[in-house]
């Protein structure tokens, strides 16, 4: 198997709260492949946004990276030195944060911030900043000439979206995050970016993670997919896998809340009770209070992601009996 361009392995994020300490990314392991546009779903706090905050080694101050590791390109982001870890950042990952549109500066023109963004990385002139800007705000569909001297408050939502989302690639990065992306945004405009979305990765070749609780959204751009739940990966797989033969309970669950434009209100089913509070989650499995197949194993111990076959990851009990696993860090079980 061809080497990921990230490889996280036994990632684990916490945060000092009043009421103790919330674990927000539990033990992940996960990889994004060259090239490919993975996207990453789940309930609202579930820890999307703190795993990627952590590939940029970027946590909030009250949280910290307990354990674990980021290997980009075969090198530890944990172990680069601040200036390195400066270069890492927008050079080769670029995120885009949930609200982006409103991280622009309200007295900079679009092209302050685009100079701004090339000149704390790498030498260029004002020329050749003004000529990759343009390239790019063409692919976003911006009138550049018009674009390029506006202030943010001259911008429609829509349009400061498409401004961040082409200065992320301004230094063409190896890998792109996009944060919620389009929960800002309207239907038609939603719709729109996300052409665009698909457009940027076939013209630039670039790896994306891509994060979203909207699976609606999600089908239509991702590769891959990754489904979290509670500060855990529980299931992996492609796109259609997952849509077509969900395999862990909370993602079959999660599917069904989706309501359909073709199928019948009556067969929209929200997941049943709330979600757990992360600062004291149930023991063994996370889902199992809110899972409608759970049994004595799973309120004790707590599953493993797994490989059930062709690459597909899947972190419930319900697999072990399956005739052979293989777990996701390569050891293999036999059936109980």
């Amino acid at each position: 198997m061809e080497e990921p361009l990230v490889g996280i392995r036994g990632l684990t994020v916490e945060f000092r709260v009043p009421r103790g300490i919330l674990r927000a990314v539990d033990d992940v392991d996960l990889d994004i492949g060259k090239g490919e546009i993975l996207g990453l779903a789940g309930e609202s706090g579930c820890g999307k946004s703190v795993l990627a905050h952590a590939i940029i080694k970027q946590v909030d101050p009250n949280g910290y990276i307990k354990n674990g590791k980021v290997i980009f390109e075969g090198s530890d982001v944990y172990s680069l030195n601040d200036e390195e870890l400066r270069k890492y950042r927008w050079k080769d990952v670029a995120i885009v944060f949930q609200g982006a549109q409103n991280s622009l500066n309200p007295v900079m023109r679009v092209i302050g911030h685009m100079i701004d963004t090339v000149e704390a990385h790498e030498k260029a002139s004002k020329d050749d900043i003004n000529k990759r800007s343009s390239e790019l705000l063409n692919l976003v569909r911006l009138d550049t000439n018009r674009v390029l001297k506006l202030y943010p408050h001259e911008l429609s939502g829509g349009m400061k979206q498409r401004v961040v989302s082409a200065m992320s690639v301004l230094l063409r990065p190896k890998l792109l995050i996009l944060d919620e992306p389009t929960s800002a945004l309207d239907v038609l405009t939603q719709k729109y970016f996300l052409k665009l979305v698909r457009d940027i990765h076939e013209e630039m070749d670039i790896t994306m993670l891509f994060i979203t609780h909207d699976l609606g959204t999600i089908a239509e751009v991702a590769d891959r997919m990754a489904i979290m739940y509670l500060a855990n990966i529980v299931e992996v797989g492609s796109a259609e896998e997952i849509f077509y033969s969900p395999k862990h309970p909370y993602t079959a669950a999660l599917i069904k809340s989706i309501p359909s434009a073709i199928g019948k209100m009556g067969d929209v089913k929200p997941i049943p009770g709330p979600v757990p509070d992360p600062v004291f989650p149930p023991s063994g499995c996370g889902f199992h209070p809110r899972c409608p197949l759970a049994f004595d194993r799973c309120r004790k111990e707590k599953p493993r992601l797994r490989n059930i076959g062709g690459g597909r990851l899947v972190a419930c009990h319900l697999f072990l009996m399956t005739q052979s696993l293989t777990y996701a860090d390569g050891e293999h079980v036999s059936r109980p």
